[in-house]
């Protein structure tokens, strides 16, 4: 059986090169990889609501699946991110009764709203893990205060077309700076102009 690398919920923001799309940033526990995820909209107020208790005046289709789950006796074991095929994302869902266990298809961003209203963990294969995953080291100075970090740089349609003209040497220059500006996001679709070229 594969090693699944457990993954916990660092942030959410919004993505500023896809309107109406947010950026999901997963951490490995205890390890030094982070995971940027582009989700929609709905999805990202389906996360960030029970992240913050908010209780909508109607159940949500996240909190259907909860009820109709505990309905049948279903419990959510965990979550699985198990593939990165051509920047996509893909996760199971571990269903389990007294009568059977069963993994369902979902994309990741689904999976995780379910799995934060059941308590469940999230894991990553290292398979998708390693495609898709940026390092985050933190930066330690000499003095007792940290330098002020630089504003995350805004990462246009522009800009983002031009990556193919980048050398694969400049590129990954290019993701180290990202990171260490934590600009998940420009991180991302670096890592994905790279993974084309491998």
């Amino acid at each position: 059986m594969e090693k699944l690398i457990e993954l916990e919920i660092l942030g959410l923001s919004s993505n500023h090169s896809q309107s109406g799309s947010f950026t999901l940033v997963l951490g490995e526990v205890g390890g030094v990889r982070r995971l940027p995820i582009v989700i929609g909209m709905f999805e990202a107020q389906a996360i960030a609501l029970e992240i913050e208790k908010i209780v909508p005046n109607r159940p949500m289709t996240h909190d259907l699946f909860r009820s109709f789950a505990t309905g049948f006796n279903y419990e959510i074991e965990k979550i699985v991110i198990t593939d990165m095929q051509e920047g996509v994302f893909y996760a199971k869902i571990h269903c389990k009764s007294s009568l059977a266990e069963v993994e369902v298809d979902a994309r990741p961003s689904d999976a995780i709203a379910i799995a934060i209203r059941f308590g469940s963990p999230v894991y990553c294969t290292e398979k998708a893990m390693s495609e898709g995953a940026v390092e985050h080291f933190e930066v330690e100075s000499k003095d007792e205060k940290e330098p002020p970090k630089k504003p995350a740089q805004k990462f246009t349609t522009k800009k983002e077309a031009s990556l193919k003209d980048f050398s694969l040497d400049k590129l990954n220059q290019m993701l180290d700076k990202a990171i260490a500006n934590e600009d998940y996001e420009r991180a991302a679709r670096i890592r994905d102009e790279i993974n084309k070229r491998n």
